[in-house]
This record gives structure tokens, sequence and C-alpha cells, in this order.
């Protein structure tokens, strides 16, 4: 693997892939989710951090979420897996796709 020179914030990875950045903080916050190295923490202060993702953690995630979406039942059970809020479940499984 090459050195890592560049990572993306999660709101530029949920443009990129036309998701929901809560969704996307939701699967990163867990860090068995991606690979290990994938999810990187950028401080922007002593207390503050923001996720970022390698070129390999985007792909990872963009499969996760394509294998996902293969059927609306598939779907609905890995929201009810990944995300902790139930309000932001309920929200993400109305969403047309």
């Amino acid at each position: 693997m090459g050195t890592i020179t560049y990572v993306r914030t999660l709101d530029y990875v949920a443009t990129m892939l036309e998701e929901d950045a809560e969704l996307l903080e939701a699967i990163v916050s867990n860090d068995d989710n991606l690979s290990y190295g994938n999810i990187i923490s950028v401080y922007t202060g002593p207390d503050a951090a923001i996720a970022a993702l390698t070129d390999h953690g985007v792909e990872e995630l963009a499969d996760m979420i394509r294998d996902a979406r293969r059927t609306t039942k598939s779907w609905h059970q890995f929201l009810d897996n990944v995300v902790v809020d139930p309000k932001l479940a309920a929200r993400l499984k109305r969403q047309p796709r």
C-alpha cells in the first residue's frame, strides 16, 4: 500500500456518493465497519475532530451501501444494524432510492 497523501471528509464523500451525510457518520462512528486505516480522524481543535476517509475507505463504504441497497429488506436490516439513532434510521428508511 502506498503512502496516503490525502483524505476526503465525510461531507464530501456524501456528496460524491449522493448519500446522506448522517448515514455516513453513523457507519464510520463504529471503527469496525470499515477496514483498519480507512477512517482517519482530523483534529480541528483541542477537543474537536472530524472523520475523513482514504480512497480505499470510500470504495469500501460505497460497496457496503450498494450491497445493502439490493433489496428494501436488506436496506432496512442494514440500517437497523448500523444506525443507533432510531429517528435517523426511520428517516433513512422513508427516503426513496
